[in-house]
């Protein structure tokens, strides 16, 4: 009942299953698997699809022949398994000329440079079949605001994005793009810190249509923020393009944990908006197993982040059948329609009969919500001993 499959589209990126367990503060804990063993390991999972940065997949210090190599075992390693690439997106943090960012770098070389990595990474993720290309400005930060000008510093993201999408356009692609925000770790601070900047931003580029978010949980629950208001607010806008799905407990660093594992209610809230609310995009677990796992237990947490989603989505079914919640939401949705004409589109008629309406706020203020009793229901239906 909890097993995966292909339209649940659920994916992981090389960067997930193929972590070694590196951090700070220690050395590597497991084996590197080549790409080729990681799309196997999640076709052993049930796994839809597998997304990267470019140099999961190709070194950034590959020749030509190496790199077409490679591409063709992957290639070869997708069609003997059937996963799918639906997203790709491009390492700017990772090597030292990206110390100071990529698109926002003070360093105008750094800029070029950075996208014509993109611009090549796109190519390479276009020829594996994604359609959405993830942007996460890793590096786009400071730790100083006397080292960079903000403003500046937006200009010259919105000046790449602008490219980019331009050159997307001009190859014929069938590509969109989905920014995330992040607030902080690597930088100090990172620019476009949260979901709603970053759909701010949105609206200032050239082509506004074909660019979205992928917001993540780990990266809004860092900042303390409910992370299901911002999703929903990409949702109402059309502009959940790709989600990012982990775990994270509110106000530590990014911990990358496996889904529904820290927060299992904020997780049930935003898998019952999704499925609520008919997102068809990919459901993609951008975390990673603990230090303490061999592979085998790399593929047990792959596995439980499938399951624990379709646990949830299964109780949000049950909470939508549930006869006594819902009875509860239509008492506290309850309108008697007294407020219908003054209530809707604006008129100066409406306006006018609403300024001289007597309002009993008294009454208004003694009315209750049973909010308690109704959280009550549905914690008890999580913890499985309501029918």
């Amino acid at each position: 009942m909890y097993e995966p499959k292909p339209e649940h589209k659920f994916t992981f990126g090389l960067w997930t299953v193929g972590n070694v367990g590196r951090d700070p503060f220690g050395e590597p804990v497991r084996a590197t698997k080549s790409p080729v063993e990681l799309v196997h390991l999640l076709a052993e999972v049930g796994a839809w699809g597998v997304n990267l940065h470019d140099n999961d997949l190709i070194p950034i210090d590959a020749t030509p022949a190496e790199r077409d190599k490679i591409v063709r075992d992957f290639k070869a390693a997708l069609g003997e398994t059937g996963l799918v690439v639906p997203m790709a997106t491009t390492n700017l943090f990772t090597d030292p000329a990206f110390r100071d960012g990529a698109f926002t770098s003070n360093d105008r070389n750094v800029r070029a440079y950075a996208l014509q990595k993109t611009m090549n990474a796109i190519d390479l993720g276009v020829e594996l079949g994604a359609k959405i290309y993830v942007f996460w400005g890793g590096r786009e930060g400071t730790e100083t605001d006397a080292s960079k000008d903000p403003i500046t510093a937006i200009k010259r993201g919105r000046e790449a994005m602008n490219y980019l999408c331009n050159y997307v356009l001009d190859q014929g692609y069938d590509l969109k793009f989905a920014l995330e925000a992040k607030p902080n770790e690597p930088r100090g601070d990172i620019y476009n810190a949260t979901t709603g900047n970053m759909l701010a931003f949105i609206e200032t580029l050239d082509h506004p249509d074909m660019v979205g978010v992928n917001p993540e949980v780990a990266h809004e629950h860092m900042a303390g923020l409910n992370f299901t208001h911002h999703v929903a607010q990409a949702l109402e806008a059309g502009k959940l393009f790709h989600i990012d799905l982990n775990d994270q407990a509110f106000g530590r660093y990014d911990q990358d944990f496996r889904f529904g594992s820290a927060n299992l209610k904020s997780a049930f809230f935003l898998v019952k908006l999704l499925e609520d609310n008919g997102y068809d995009g990919s459901r993609h677990f951008d975390a990673h197993a603990y230090r303490t796992s061999d592979y085998e237990d790399v593929k047990a947490f792959a596995r439980g982040c499938m399951r624990t989603y379709l646990i949830l989505k299964e109780k949000a079914a049950r909470c939508n059948a549930d006869a006594e919640i819902q009875a509860l939401l239509a008492e506290i949705n309850a309108d008697s329609s007294e407020m219908s004409p003054f209530m809707g589109q604006y008129s100066r008629e409406k306006a006018a009969a609403l300024r001289t309406h007597t309002f009993d706020r008294a009454a208004l203020g003694r009315r209750g919500q049973p909010y308690e009793r109704l959280d009550q229901l549905v914690v008890e239906l999580l913890l499985g001993v309501r029918s």
